[in-house]
């Protein structure tokens, strides 16, 4: 099977600290795959160095066989390739509706000097911008929130708006950062069924958690960091029973 994401010996140096440290990973077509490790192992910075928003040190990344290393976030995403944050970025005076309608901008061929004169295909692709935003907000469960703001959205409203917004672009590959962080247990138990449900869309999910109960029941492959190097990979029961990733977490004499 061939990856859909590879990234050969990436390193990601801050001054004199080395925050990736030549690390090599694959992420399979039609899988969720995770990637753990205790704070501050690096896993963010890997995120943001597939996504285009930090420059590699030195190594090289792959996406559907296209190198893509050095390449801008917005172009990315018109390539496949979407992500959410750790910190949830979204247009907080804006309606959800309005908000995912933003993802979908991705995908429009207006130009400036369309939006100007609205012609007849203009608003013919916006209508459909807005259709295809009203159907991810019921695919995700927010189609009643559609016309309040995004900023008054309660916060686990606030984490699947950013999912739906990226969901969009019609990506191929979806970088979840985090998503359950912050929430209660009924919130996350939405947030791992909505994960298992994009995956059934055929979207491959590569996803960074700290939530350990959430990881092992929805993902198929697991790779642990630690200080920016990749210490273990394999399946969740191959990575709970590993003795350097329980190392990682609970330290070497336990």
């Amino acid at each position: 099977m061939n990856p859909i994401l590879s990234a050969f010996n990436i390193r990601k140096e801050f001054g004199g600290l080395t925050a990736v440290n030549d690390v090599t990973l694959d992420v399979h077509k039609g899988r969720i795959q995770s990637l753990i490790g205790p704070n501050g192992a690096g896993k963010t910075t890997i995120f943001n160095l597939i996504t285009g928003f930090s420059p590699l040190t030195s190594g090289k990344i792959q996406f559907l066989d296209k190198r893509i290393e050095g390449k801008r976030p917005h172009k990315l995403v018109s390539m496949g390739i979407a992500r959410t944050f750790q910190n949830v970025r979204l247009f907080e005076n804006m309606t959800v509706l309005e908000n995912v309608m933003v993802g979908r901008h991705a995908r429009s061929g207006c130009t400036m000097l369309g939006s100007a004169f609205r012609f007849p295909w203009v608003l013919k692709e916006e209508r459909s911008i807005r259709e295809n935003a009203m159907a991810q907000l019921r695919f995700v469960g927010l189609e009643s929130r559609a016309g309040e703001q995004a900023g008054s959205l309660p916060f686990g409203e606030q984490r699947t708006l950013e999912i739906a917004r990226a969901l969009a672009t019609d990506p191929r590959l979806i970088l979840l950062d985090e998503p359950a962080a912050g929430l209660n247990t009924h919130e996350t138990q939405k947030i791992a069924e909505l994960i298992q449900q994009i995956r059934e869309r055929g979207i491959t999910v590569f996803l960074v958690e700290h939530d350990m109960s959430l990881v092992m029941d929805i993902s198929d492959h697991i790779m642990v960091l630690n200080y920016g190097e990749k210490i273990a990979e394999g399946t969740p029961r191959e990575i709970q029973n590993d003795p350097l990733v329980i190392g990682a977490y609970l330290g070497e004499e336990l």
